[in-house]
């Protein structure tokens, strides 16, 4: 029987834009995310808050949960997470307690990151744990199927309230009655 394949940063990360694309065909904002440990991939997972209605389903704790149910136990040490996009706070902080090793993230947040956006969270040496960050590995191409969820969803939105606004016109070329004067 043959040895898995230890994957390299590249195609840890493609793994993780393929998760994107999941949740991106799922209705999602399309972030993915896996865990590596020695060079094999033990848990992936990618944003599902929408469909399960949890907010801390992100893609990173839907696969550090994998992970940790996989090793059994609570502390990673060892473990590497490929993200697509800059980690928030939680999901920083979940990171931190599990104490990977390492977070390589693909696009920055300028929003909500917590790897050197807005906060680095990683950073603080008061924390009892740090973790290794790299940033904008394939970032151009994490960003971009971010960048064209958002466009898509903008330009759904545009539709739904061009059509609310031409049914409206609509009733009002049928000629309701006009309301009676309640004097």
């Amino acid at each position: 029987m043959n040895a898995p394949a230890v994957l390299n940063d590249e195609a840890a990360m493609r793994l993780a834009l393929a998760q994107a694309t999941q949740a991106h065909a799922a209705g999602e904002v399309p972030v993915g995310a896996v865990i590596v440990l020695n060079g094999e991939v033990i848990a992936s997972g990618f944003n599902q808050p929408i469909g399960t209605h949890d907010p801390t389903a992100h893609a990173e704790v839907i696969a550090l949960r994998a992970a940790a149910l996989r090793l059994q136990n609570y502390r990673l040490p060892e473990c590497e997470l490929f993200v697509t996009l800059e980690p928030c706070a939680m999901c920083a902080m979940a990171l931190m307690h599990a104490r990977f090793k390492r977070v390589v993230f693909g696009a920055t947040d300028p929003k909500t990151g917590v790897a050197g956006s807005v906060l680095d969270l990683f950073g603080y040496r008061q924390l009892n744990h740090h973790t290794v960050i790299e940033g904008g590995l394939l970032g151009d191409e994490c960003g971009d199927l971010l960048r064209s969820f958002f466009r898509e969803r903008r330009a759904q939105q545009k539709a739904l309230r061009l059509a609310a606004a031409e049914a409206g016109a609509a009733v009002g070329e049928v000629g309701l009655p006009p309301r009676a004067d309640p004097a």
